[in-house]
């Protein structure tokens, strides 16, 4: 369950409903005494999950990981990123990753017959990894020094972006197939990222889609963003995403 807005299997979004509509669902609406309560929670639970963020934070800088958490839309390719990522530079550095999935270990499997230490986390109602599941699945993950962690947070642009994983950089990848307009539909994911990621520029000829607009979109929310633009399947565009994930080890 999210811990922020309460989203999860019995969550009724009431201030969406008319009083018609809740008095036929037999709900209830006092938003003015039940508002307080809810901002208490929220602010108790993000600043909790900033706390731990912050010891994982320490504990990586010690060791010299640096830590990556990709988050995206469902299908935008961050498996298949993952994947191919770590064929190209496995031989070079060590990685761990850690998957997210509401539920399945699918994810995780594939990453595991690539011969990388993985954990799958698996959140049932949750709609994003917190900082306090990092904290605990580090600590039995025995990670090298000088090394690579990837977490790939659940597929959602909406709830992740509210939680720090402890992470060094936040990436966040779209594929060309969900439209030029999606940084403006999800700016609070973009705001929060250092990287974005633009995958799938292959099936560009076949779409309605202007890459050009996907960045200037993105950068009028945050004018600091860094692109990589990729065709993963394709390879195009992997040669300078992987010299990037390289030099971040080394620095």
């Amino acid at each position: 369950m999210c811990g922020s807005c309460g989203c999860g299997d019995h969550h009724k979004h009431s201030h969406n409903l008319s009083h018609e509509q809740m008095h036929a669902l037999g709900m209830e609406h006092h938003h003015h005494h039940e508002q307080p309560s809810v901002i208490e929670i929220e602010k108790d639970i993000l600043s909790h999950n900033n706390n731990m963020a912050e010891r994982i934070r320490g504990y990586l800088d010690a060791k010299n990981i640096y830590a990556f958490n990709l988050v995206s839309s469902p299908g935008s390719g961050k498996t298949t990123l993952l994947e191919t990522t770590i064929k190209a530079i496995k031989s070079k550095i060590n990685i761990s990753v850690i998957e997210g999935d509401q539920r399945t270990s699918n994810d995780a499997d594939r990453i595991m017959n690539l011969g990388i230490n993985t954990v799958q986390i698996n959140t049932e109602t949750g709609c994003h990894l917190e900082a306090g599941e990092i904290y605990d699945t580090i600590k039995q993950m025995n990670i090298p020094e000088s090394s690579l962690l990837f977490i790939e947070n659940i597929g959602n642009l909406v709830c992740p972006a509210l939680f720090d994983l402890g992470e060094n950089e936040r990436i966040v990848m779209i594929s060309v197939t969900e439209g030029d307009d999606k940084p403006l539909k999800y700016p609070y994911m973009f705001e929060s990222a250092q990287t974005c990621i633009i995958n799938k520029i292959d099936l560009l000829p076949y779409l309605q889609c202007d890459i050009e607009r996907i960045k200037q979109n993105a950068l009028s929310i945050n004018p600091h963003l860094r692109f990589f633009e990729l065709s993963v399947t394709q390879g195009i565009g992997m040669e300078n995403w992987i010299s990037y994930l390289l030099q971040q080890i080394q620095t």
